[in-house]
């Protein structure tokens, strides 16, 4: 399938790069839930040693795999190096989508698909990544840890 290969050389593009945020550790190789929870603790630790004060506020993005744009998240991976005929095939690959639904003998009609990325590809979580990797720059000064699963 086509998707694996471009899903290695897309996350090793990243990797080469230094593109994806470094405080990132869901769906990337050797981060996992407990490398981030061992940041967090080590931060608060810091803090409460050099009687600094520490918020933590976690967030829980419902849905958030059918809440990607496709125009923002093609210029995010245009911007991030991302161009030429792998652009092209992302960009026909996210747009013109179309779904229905079916229940028993009924169906609805055609709907296409104006956001979300295509779920239970290998592609999907990388994809969200790269669409969510510049969210820190939202609070500059601040190191956020993101973890999405």
């Amino acid at each position: 399938m086509i998707l694996a290969p471009l899903h290695k050389r897309l996350y090793s593009f990243l990797m080469k790069n230094n593109i994806l945020y470094k405080y990132q550790f869901g769906f990337r190789k050797i981060f996992s839930t407990t490398l981030a929870l061992i940041e967090v603790i080590d931060n608060l630790i810091q803090n409460m040693e050099n009687g600094n004060t520490s918020v933590r506020v976690y967030l829980d993005l419902q849905k958030a795999f059918d809440t990607v744009n496709h125009q923002i998240l093609l210029a995010k991976m245009n911007n991030y190096g991302v161009r030429g005929t792998v652009h092209d095939w992302f960009t026909s690959y996210l747009t013109n989508r179309k779904q229905h639904t079916v229940i028993g003998q009924s169906q609805s009609e055609l709907q296409t698909i104006t956001c979300g990325i295509p779920q239970g590809s290998v592609l999907g979580p990388l994809l969200f990544l790269m669409y969510v990797n510049d969210i820190h720059k939202a609070v500059p000064d601040v190191n956020l840890r993101l973890f999405c699963r």
